[in-house]
């Protein structure tokens, strides 16, 4: 093959390459957006579960660590995938809500306040939101 034609190939496959690029980005950007808008629902998810399990805390207390330790699991997979600050901050907000609640049942509260919690999660709904 003569040297112009293979530089010539060389040259567009170089300048798809460089095309590509960018499109490449932007689907690990979308990719991005998907897992957070997942992890949000299965925060919302975990969030009610707590709620309902709180409400009936007296008939099966562990359902109420079960959903604690879902939001964990969530929150850790969530924040494992993201590097943007709103989110990083909602998700410790959410952090301190979740530790506030054990704490509060582990001292035997009952009832403990749910409204970190559901304040958090709702913000990191909304930060998540396409």
């Amino acid at each position: 093959m003569p040297a112009p034609i293979r530089r010539r190939r060389i040259t567009l496959a170089l300048a798809a390459t460089a095309l590509a690029l960018p499109l490449t980005a932007g689907c690990g950007a979308l990719d991005t957006a998907l897992d957070c808008v997942q992890a949000a629902d299965a925060i919302a998810t975990s969030v009610s579960n707590l709620e309902q399990a709180v409400s009936s805390i007296g008939d099966d207390p562990l359902k109420v660590d079960e959903a604690l330790n879902n939001i964990d699991t969530e929150l850790g997979n969530l924040k494992d995938q993201t590097d943007n600050a709103d989110l990083s901050k909602a998700v410790d907000e959410l952090n301190k809500g979740v530790e506030s609640v054990r704490t509060a049942i582990k001292n035997g509260d009952n009832t403990p306040d749910l409204t970190p919690v559901s304040d958090a999660a709702s913000e990191i709904g909304s930060i998540c939101t396409p």
